[in-house]
């Protein structure tokens, strides 16, 4: 009777030591969920300021041969001087998405394309777009055209919008500027050292 008695006893404080251990055993580790009650966060912004800025520049050059050198998808790493790559589908066909902010080619013709930048959770989406075109002026001659547009109503005041505004219009003047010396058979001077990441069309590209 004294062993049956001892051995429930060492039974009881096994399990007593095992139900500690396991209660100050850290979680396993998993996707964060939100806690009880909590709303998600909404991409939707309810009331954008749509905004657009249009670029262009002459070049010496036929508009089909501007487009052969300058106009493939990830030429933007050439003239914006950033890393780009596809990461899906394939180079000018529309689905495929660069490195650049993951950028989506979502429309082209024979000497043009669009893009989009996707959503992103928990990121007000601001619907940006970009459209490059080369356009024929003469036989000999054409423009190279940059359309941006975008909702900037997520910023603070009009005094940000339209710094933002002015930094996009300088990185994607210096752009066409680039892609203007590229078309016409020029080399690109050396890059200026790069103080942070640049997006496809933000300035931040994206």
């Amino acid at each position: 009777m004294r062993i049956r008695f001892g051995t429930a006893l060492v039974i009881v404080a096994v399990l007593g030591v095992a139900a500690a251990a396991s209660a100050q055993a850290p979680a396993a580790q998993g996707p964060a969920t939100p806690a009880a009650g909590a709303a998600p966060v909404s991409v939707a912004v309810a009331n954008p300021t749509y905004t657009s800025i249009v670029l262009e520049t002459t070049v010496n050059r036929p508009a089909a041969e501007v487009w052969k050198r300058v106009g493939k998808y990830c030429d933007i790493g050439e003239w914006l001087r950033i890393p780009c790559t596809i990461t899906a589908g394939k180079d000018g066909e529309v689905g495929a998405v660069r490195s650049v902010v993951n950028e989506v080619l979502v429309g082209k013709t024979e000497l043009s394309y669009t893009y989009t930048q996707p959503v992103r959770e928990g990121r007000p989406y601001d619907l940006y777009h970009g459209t490059l075109e080369a356009r024929p002026v003469t036989p000999t001659t054409s423009k190279l055209i940059y359309t941006l547009m975008y909702d900037n109503s997520m910023l603070a005041d009009d005094a940000a919008r339209e710094r933002n505004k002015a930094q996009r219009t300088t990185q994607f003047t210096t752009a066409l500027e680039n892609m203007k010396i590229l078309a016409e058979g020029g080399t690109l001077p050396p890059a200026p050292p790069r103080g942070g990441g640049a997006g496809g069309g933000r300035g931040r590209g994206n």
